[in-house]
């Protein structure tokens, strides 16, 4: 199982499961095999079967724990958690598992506690400062969540570092810095704005290591003299330092919005495409499906979004590209949809249609970063589970982005009652054309 060999580990266990059935340990392992196989009712099987030989295993309990989370069971969840606890007072990995329980359930001051409680046990504890910053950041308590953001990077498979040291708010003046990468696309849109503050305080030489789709947008980026993919050899040397763009707001002052910009040979081939008449509204459904919370946060389908066909005069524009791309070929009845997810090399291309869009709507996804960062109207999607924490709480609008409008669904979930909301806002919209754009 180590070496990734799932199903010749999972031989091994039925092997030793039938040489000796009460093997409690073979169980447990076989529970976690079929956990990361993604077999959840499997998974929760053999670690009862294991828990009922061995009931008094803080780890099994908090593995339950985990897996009844993925499952949204909250109270049987907390029942796991809070025995893994009980059993292994001094886990700061048991503590932490709980803070994050209750933290998903919005008890967050009982799962800042847990946070707190964990680390006092192991101050250097990675996952809890991560868990913790993520609680903070929401709440808007910034000075203490930015430097407990930084433990991610801890177990973060995307850092990259270089022999030269880190960035730690030393005067720029004459160096070189190169801002490398964070896991998604939207980290990147989102916080590649602190370029400029670098170049502005000093440094003579700013590059930027971004994901290969982003590579031609982050050319327009103010102060940004070098853009290198991840597939481009990047100099190992010649930098005085080097920073993640996530640490950036915690070193640098607010930057002006917009700070990204379309091309202007594509804004205008993009314009003969388009519609001439009525709101032109880009639509962005799905987000990357490897990431942890897509369930939560991206549309189940495009159908979801019939409802805004009762807009008169308006005329929709898929953004989609990848996951659901598909779906813009056969849009719900009655829906203007121009599907041009195909033509979309990468997010020159869609910030070129962006720039020719009156309004974009957006789940939340590198689309709603984009339009945001091109300082365009857009409406935020925002799911009630585990919400990101850049959008806070219960807030319509975001210091992030000015030109931003969120729609939250309703305590409990479910996106009928969001739809409904932007359905109704985008009539009225649409009733104030030709004046959309400056209204939005």
């Amino acid at each position: 199982m180590a070496a990734g060999d799932l199903a010749a580990a999972e031989d091994c266990y039925l092997q030793a499961l039938v040489l000796e059935p009460m093997h409690g340990a073979a169980r447990a392992n076989l529970g976690y095999l079929k956990e990361r196989q993604g077999v959840l009712a499997e998974a929760e099987f053999h670690y009862r079967l294991a828990l009922a030989l061995m009931p008094d295993h803080a780890q099994l309990h908090q593995n339950l724990g985990v897996l009844l989370l993925k499952e949204k069971r909250f109270d049987e969840a907390e029942a796991a958690a809070r025995a893994a606890v009980e059993l292994a007072p001094e886990s700061p990995a048991a503590w932490s598992q709980l803070g994050v329980l209750l933290a998903c359930v919005k008890r967050e001051k009982e799962g800042e506690e847990c946070y707190r409680r964990a680390l006092e046990l192991d101050p250097d504890h990675a996952r809890t400062r991560f868990n913790l910053a993520y609680v903070l950041l929401r709440q808007g308590r910034v000075e203490e969540g930015w430097p407990l953001l930084e433990a991610r990077w801890q177990f973060d498979s995307f850092a990259r570092t270089f022999a030269c040291p880190r960035w730690e708010g030393e005067v720029l003046l004459g160096k070189a810095i190169v801002i490398v990468l964070e896991a998604g696309q939207g980290d990147m849109i989102h916080f590649c704005r602190y370029a400029s503050t670098l170049k502005e305080r000093g440094a003579a030489r700013v590059a930027v290591i971004c994901h290969a789709g982003l590579k031609r947008l982050f050319a327009t980026l103010a102060g940004v003299d070098e853009v290198y993919s991840l597939e481009d050899a990047v100099p190992a040397d010649g930098w005085d330092y080097w920073t993640h763009p996530m640490r950036l707001p915690a070193q640098c002052s607010a930057t002006a919005i917009p700070y990204l910009a379309a091309e202007p040979e594509l804004v205008r081939h993009w314009a003969a495409q388009l519609p001439a008449q009525g709101l032109r509204i880009g639509l962005a459904w799905k987000g990357n499906p490897d990431f942890e919370n897509d369930e939560d946060r991206s549309l189940p389908s495009l159908q979801v979004l019939a409802p805004l066909t009762a807009a008169p005069g308006a005329h929709f524009v898929s953004l989609q590209k990848g996951q659901g791309e598909e779906e813009a070929l056969a849009p719900p009845d009655g829906m203007a949809l121009q599907a041009i997810g195909a033509q979309l090399r990468d997010f020159a291309d869609t910030a070129a249609v962006i720039a020719n869009l009156d309004l974009v709507i957006s789940v939340d996804t590198a689309v709603a970063h984009l339009a945001g960062a091109m300082g365009k109207p857009c409406w935020l999607l925002l799911p009630d589970y585990r919400c990101d924490w850049r959008w806070l709480t219960e807030r319509s609008d975001t210091p992030w982005y000015p030109s931003m409008r969120l729609f939250r669904q309703p305590e409990g979930g479910g996106w009928a009652p969001v739809i409904a909301e932007v359905a109704a806002a985008l009539t009225e919209l649409c009733r104030r054309v030709p004046a959309a754009s400056d209204q939005a």
